[in-house]
């Protein structure tokens, strides 16, 4: 059997994580004609093809979703092995990391972390991916460096450091009726209309509930994804968009806010990676970074 080299390892790890020839190509910075023939060596080594076609995608065999956890942690240790045989210089690290992050903390504080990144690790590039629905498996597979929002027990293994808290704010726009009261009150507040915020399309929830405390209830006319979404609705309408107001800052530009009359419970904003980060320098410095942007950027 031909021996398997690192530089095929950590392209056997970039296949596997990426589902595609021309997916790996663009995470090791290579050309797709350059990776069909390195994908074809590995096929060579391994005797397996590792990536078949079912349609117009890619799909890994059985063989090759077994070699995954362990190329990956193969990968990992190697990468730490050598950064650790040298002084860890931030300013000249050349590495791609991927955040994923709802729109709200993209736009609040990814220019913050950018700008920083700008001033002292000049060739690390960030990518960041939507939210969607939480799932481990995209910290554990190495598909994302990071996980930011509000992270539950996603995995007894994953690392947890939380960022900041927010708060809910009431958003509307210029000229809307609250603007002009003199006291937001909770009936007030109620009979307005609602634009809501929920990525699985609820309706309701704990302002619901405290509204129900005092005998109130509003009136939801939509229900948006993303705090974006529902901040453009509330501005081109007479909506009340109930966001979280750090996540928000940017957004909520030319627009009015207030505090809501009803205590709401507070939301922890987080970070999570998988313990096999913890003693990388590279991904160190970023998650020390990107804390440090989040307690500037406000």
């Amino acid at each position: 059997m031909q021996t398997l080299d690192l530089n095929l390892l950590i392209a056997l790890d970039a296949l596997l994580t990426e589902g595609s020839v021309t997916g790996a190509a663009e995470r090791m910075n290579q050309s797709v004609p350059t990776m069909s023939r390195t994908l074809a060596r590995i096929r060579l080594v391994v005797g397996d093809p590792i990536l078949v076609r079912a349609g117009r995608v890619m799909v890994p065999t059985a063989r090759a979703e077994q070699l995954r956890d362990g190329t990956r942690s193969l990968v990992a240790q190697a990468q730490a092995l050598l950064q650790h045989g040298g002084e860890f210089d931030f300013q000249t690290l050349e590495r791609s990391f991927t955040i994923r992050a709802d729109d709200g903390f993209v736009s609040s504080f990814g220019p913050v972390l950018l700008r920083a990144l700008t001033k002292v690790a000049p060739r690390v590039q960030i990518r960041f991916r939507s939210q969607g629905l939480q799932d481990v498996e995209a910290l554990r597979a190495g598909l994302i460096d990071l996980d930011i929002g509000v992270i539950n027990d996603i995995g007894p293994e994953i690392v947890r450091q939380t960022l900041f808290k927010d708060r809910f704010v009431a958003a509307f726009r210029l000229g809307h009726v609250l603007e002009q009261a003199p006291e937001l009150t909770p009936q007030l507040f109620a009979d307005c209309g609602h634009v809501t915020v929920s990525r699985r399309g609820r309706t309701s929830g704990p302002l619901d509930e405290a509204l129900a405390e005092r005998g109130l209830s509003r009136r939801v006319a939509a229900v948006a994804p993303t705090f974006a979404e529902a901040l453009a609705i509330a501005r081109e309408t007479d909506l009340v968009a109930t966001v979280a107001e750090r996540l928000t800052q940017t957004a909520r530009h030319g627009m009015r806010t207030r505090e809501l009359p009803l205590e709401t419970p507070l939301v922890t904003i987080s970070q999570a990676w998988h313990p096999r980060c913890n003693a990388d320098p590279g991904h160190r410095a970023v998650r020390a970074l990107l804390k440090q942007s989040c307690e500037q950027a406000y």
